[in-house]
């Protein structure tokens, strides 16, 4: 909260690159989105790159870490009117900027109203805000997971609140393996995102654990942390800005492969839909999935942008790794 709050007054206050790692390019939807944005909103906000899952008309989105709101603001255009965006931060001055710019944006937008809430809170316990089971479509959260001591929790809780067939799509830091003891008590490089990075095999166990289906990567990119003094205290662990996807698949969804055809239609992705590291829709082009991924288009909201047929080749899609 400290390093956040205080310490940190714009984003030259970083003291590595590791929250300033690039993120795939961005359409020019988002880009003048982001255009539309408050400027003290934009100079106050530390995440990683952006967080943009697609297919948002009119849903629910829960932003976990939402400091002082950038990517709410963001999503609150996306989503459209209909929609809504909650965000929650541990740290009371990142809320405060936050907040103190919903009736900028909503007039901005040309809205009748907010569809943007903020709470002071904790994404470990999300009930002691309010937030109710199966009440969001998707759970974002952009390079702060890192910063919680019990990653368990988070994804509990995310779990929580995710609507049967709901995505939790995130960014974060990954270590190459188990940090020391002195890495994960060093302050600076706690602030920093590295610190609490989680041993990239970890998220699979405790994504499964949870109940999520397996994490699907999306993208992926080193992390050079240019600061000599810090690179001596991690040694030869490495670190990776990563895009995971875990869906809250029902446990009476399809069980088998089959062959899936993108229908077109999702804003900015209109022709080509990159779903992940393994798989890329192009529209009308008949795809082999295996059972996992069919279970995941037939229940979540990309279920009416997808024609789904049992059956085809049993492809195995081999999981990128950091």
């Amino acid at each position: 909260q400290n390093y956040y709050g205080k310490e940190l007054q714009k984003s030259e206050d970083l003291k590595t690159n590791a929250c300033i790692t690039s993120a795939r390019p961005v359409s020019k939807v988002v880009r003048d989105a982001l255009e539309r944005i408050h400027e003290e909103v934009v100079a106050r906000y530390y995440g990683c790159g952006l967080v943009i899952p697609e297919c948002l008309s009119s849903c629910r989105i829960l932003d976990l870490g939402s400091g002082s709101g950038r990517d709410c603001y963001l999503l609150s255009q996306l989503v459209g009117e209909q929609g809504h965006i909650t965000g929650i931060d541990m740290t009371e001055g990142q809320v405060e900027v936050a907040k103190k710019h919903i009736a900028y944006h909503t007039d901005k937008f040309g809205y009748q109203k907010p569809n943007v809430e903020f709470f002071h809170g904790y994404m470990e316990n999300l009930g002691d805000a309010g937030l109710a089971d199966d009440s969001y479509d998707i759970v974002i959260s952009n390079c702060v997971i890192n910063l919680a001591p019990d990653k368990r929790a988070v994804l509990r809780e995310a779990f929580r609140v995710l609507k049967p067939g709901g995505e939790m799509y995130f960014s974060d830091v990954y270590a190459s393996q188990r940090l020391s003891e002195t890495t994960r008590k060093h302050r600076v490089l706690w602030g920093e995102c590295l610190a609490g990075a989680l041993y990239w095999r970890d998220l699979y166990s405790i994504a499964e654990e949870v109940g999520f289906s397996p994490p699907r990567l999306v993208t992926a990119s080193p992390i050079s942390i240019g600061n000599k003094e810090l690179e001596g205290i991690v040694g030869d662990c490495r670190f990776v800005s990563a895009t995971y996807r875990l869906f809250k698949v029902p446990g009476d969804s399809r069980t088998e492969p089959g062959q899936v055809t993108y229908s077109g239609g999702i804003v900015g992705h209109e022709r080509e839909l990159v779903f992940d590291a393994n798989f890329t829709f192009k529209e009308g082009e008949v795809v082999n999935v295996d059972a996992e991924m069919a279970a995941i288009l037939q229940s979540s909201r990309f279920a009416e942008k997808f024609l789904i047929r049992a059956g085809g080749a049993n492809t195995a899609a081999l999981q990128g790794c950091c």
